[in-house]
C-alpha cells in the first residue's frame, strides 16, 4: 500500500480516469435532464412572453368594437390587474356606471405601460384610474424594485397627462401574502409603495383614491370578510371600493 502523500502507481491512473468520467457523466444526466414538465411549461412561458408579453390581444378587438367616445360622452378607462378584471364578474359596476375595464389578471406596470397606448390613449377617454403595483411586489415579471415600480406609474401619468385625460392613480390594496408567492410579505412594501403614490398625486395634482385605508385589516392585510384568499375582494371588497372610485372619478373630472 502506498505511502500517504506518496504519489499514485502509473497503472492506476486509467482506472481513475474512468471512474472519475463515470461520475461526470452520471452528474450530467441528473442536471441536463429536466422532467417534460418542465420542459413544457418553460417553453410556454418564453413562448408567452416572446409572442404577446404585455398581452396586446387581449383587448385589441373590444377597442376596435369600442370605437370612439359619442359626442359629450365623458368616457373613463381603469387600466390595472385581475382586482380591475375580475371587478365585472362581481358586480354589474361597469355596466351600471359606463366605466370601460382594461385589467388583466397578473399584470405588472411594465406590461401594463406597454399596453397604455392602446388600451387607454387611443380609448380617448376624459379620465384614466390606474390601479397597479401589488403584481410587481409579488414579483411577477422579476423581482421588486420599487424604483421601477415607481417609473413605470410616473410613466403612465405622464403620458395620460400629454394626451389630455385626467388622472386617478389608486392605492394598492392591502394584502398580507399572495396565495401564489408565499413568503414574499407584502404588507409593509404595500404600505412603502402607497405613501410614495400618495405624494406624487399630491406634488402632480392628479387625484388619489385610496381603497387601502377602508380594507385594511389590523395585521395590514386585506379584511378577511371582503376577500376570500387575502387578495382579490369579493362582492362585499369591491362594494366598498365602488363608491370611493365613482366619488374619484367625479373629482378628476370636475373643472
Amino acid at each position: 500500500m502506498p505511502h500517504p502523500g506518496s504519489p499514485l502507481p502509473r497503472a492506476a491512473l486509467p482506472f481513475l480516469c474512468a471512474a472519475a468520467l463515470l461520475v461526470l457523466a452520471g452528474c450530467q444526466v441528473q442536471v441536463t435532464s429536466p422532467s417534460d414538465k418542465q420542459v413544457a411549461d418553460l417553453k410556454a412561458r418564453v413562448a408567452s412572453l416572446s409572442e404577446d408579453w404585455p398581452k396586446l390581444a387581449r383587448y385589441r378587438a373590444d377597442n376596435a368594437r369600442l370605437g370612439a367616445p359619442a359626442a359629450g360622452q365623458a368616457r373613463v378607462v381603469f387600466m390595472g390587474d385581475s382586482i380591475t378584471d375580475a371587478w365585472p364578474k362581481n358586480t354589474d359596476f361597469f355596466d351600471r356606471t359606463h366605466y370601460v375595464g382594461r385589467g388583466i389578471s397578473g399584470q405588472t406596470t411594465p406590461q401594463m405601460l406597454a399596453r397604455f397606448r392602446q388600451d387607454v390613449i387611443e380609448l380617448e377617454p376624459k379620465a384614466v384610474v390606474i390601479l397597479a403595483g401589488t403584481n410587481d411586489i409579488a414579483g411577477n415579471t422579476g423581482p421588486y424594485d420599487q424604483k421601477a415600480t415607481e417609473g413605470n406609474l410616473s410613466s403612465m401619468v405622464e403620458l395620460a397627462k400629454a394626451h389630455g385625460i385626467r388622472v386617478v392613480l389608486s392605492s394598492v390594496l392591502p394584502a398580507y401574502d399572495y396565495p401564489w408567492r408565499p413568503g414574499m410579505q407584502p404588507a409593509q412594501k404595500i404600505v412603502a409603495l402607497n405613501a410614495w403614490i400618495k405624494a406624487y398625486a399630491d406634488e402632480h395634482h392628479v387625484v388619489y383614491l385610496d381603497y387601502f385605508s377602508a380594507m385594511v385589516a389590523p395585521n395590514l392585510g386585506l379584511r378577511p370578510e371582503l376577500s376570500g384568499d387575502g387578495v382579490h375582494p369579493n362582492a362585499r371588497g369591491y362594494a366598498i371600493m365602488e363608491p370611493l372610485a365613482e366619488e374619484a372619478v367625479k373629482a378628476a373630472l370636475a373643472p
